[in-house]
């Protein structure tokens, strides 16, 4: 069922199929329950079941990355791994967040495909609940509605947000982000529905015993090169949410957290220049970038473009950048003059635009007509 035509935030009501939901106006309560004392503090309790995961996970992958460092791997391994991890790295940055949670261009079904299934061997959760949880860090960016809020401190948003239940806000706001579009799409309805058996194949099972069956590589020192793989990766993905929200310059909007970072761009396939994504969600670059440097991703997007498996790529003109810049940045943008103004009146401007116009992107209610249209015209879309 389709959300309501209508400007009001929406709520999902659970059915009894798993891979469907109904929404409604979301409605918040005008008096509080006598349980809401106790379910604000809820979210500060340490799930220890994810610690002790954790603990577990970043153990064997020290122990891997021993034999890795020791030469007790052969480097048919090293290499395998390698391209497995980026393999897996691309599922998640192409596929659920520049695709699926931000909708910067569309895929034809078997890239749809591939991206799938890199995804899910990248371990992150299934691709509709990570799109749900960008989607609500980027529209309530930084507050308690964020997931993974960076205002809460590095260790925080790196790993302790996995660690700990869930602020109430980020459950109540969470479940106001739409996601019809998301549910309309077949590949990741079925991926939601075989997650754990694929998991279990695409993670751990194939990258494990390919090595072995093809090269004889003995099989324990195999498996830990795997969780070290896995491991190694998910911090990757973790520094876009801390160190990329921590340090770094903020060029084109200077009121948010999110920071232009060149070692996140490097170890991130190009999600690091995420003052720009933040600003502009929708486009398919994620950075303001006139070639490849550090942004593996939109590399490969372009090449699959040419592949004839990629269209509808949206992308923000240097004009919409520049007046983005003078209205919001920090003085700091290296492509073109420094904005020059009078400091108090650009930091009231900073603060006055904070969080006024967040969107998680392309589709976002609150996202401006007027800029959707500059964007159609630029990059000549086909549909929306």
């Amino acid at each position: 069922m389709s959300p309501p035509n209508t400007g009001e935030p929406i709520q999902i009501i659970s059915t009894k199929h798993l891979d469907k939901q109904e929404y409604q106006p979301y409605v918040r309560r005008s008096k509080p329950k006598k349980d809401d004392a106790k379910d604000s503090e809820s979210f500060q309790k340490i799930v220890w079941r994810n610690v002790l995961i954790f603990v577990v996970l970043h153990s064997l992958a020290l122990y891997g990355i021993w034999l890795s460092l020791s030469g007790q791997v052969t480097w048919k391994t090293l290499l395998f791994s390698l391209v497995y991890l980026s393999g897996a790295s691309t599922g998640v940055t192409g596929g659920a967040h520049r695709l699926w949670s931000h909708k910067t261009y569309k895929a034809k079904l078997p890239f749809r495909i591939w991206l799938m299934l890199w995804q899910t061997a990248a371990l992150q959760n299934d691709i509709h609940e990570w799109s749900r949880d960008h989607r609500a860090h980027h529209k309530f960016t930084d507050t308690d509605a964020d997931p993974h809020n960076s205002n809460r401190g590095f260790f925080f948003c790196h790993i302790g947000w996995l660690m700990m239940r869930k602020h109430q806000d980020v459950i109540a706001k969470g479940k106001a982000i739409d996601m019809s579009d998301i549910e309309a799409d077949p590949v990741v309805m079925w991926q939601r529905k075989y997650y754990v058996p694929l998991v279990v194949v695409l993670t751990f099972l194939l990258p494990t015993y390919i090595p072995v069956y093809f090269w004889n590589e003995n099989l324990r020192t195999s498996f830990y090169v795997c969780i070290a793989r896995y491991v190694l990766q998910l911090n990757g993905t973790w520094c876009v949410n801390s160190a990329a929200h921590l340090w770094g310059g903020r060029p084109y909007d200077g009121s948010i957290n999110p920071r232009e970072n060149v070692f996140v761009s490097t170890i991130g396939y190009g999600e690091g220049w995420h003052n720009y994504h933040h600003t502009f969600p929708w486009d398919y670059k994620a950075a303001e970038l006139g070639n490849y440097r550090l942004n593996f991703t939109t590399a490969l997007l372009n090449f699959m473009r040419y592949a004839g498996q990629v269209y509808d790529l949206k992308t923000a003109s240097a004009e919409m950048i520049r007046k983005r810049v003078a209205r919001t940045g920090d003085g700091s943008w290296s492509n073109g003059p420094k904005i020059e103004e009078a400091g108090d009146e650009a930091q009231a401007k900073v603060e006055g635009h904070h969080h006024k116009d967040m969107v998680w992107g392309w589709g976002d209610k609150d996202m401006a007509e007027e800029e959707m249209e500059d964007v159609r015209a630029f990059n000549n879309l086909m549909e929306d």
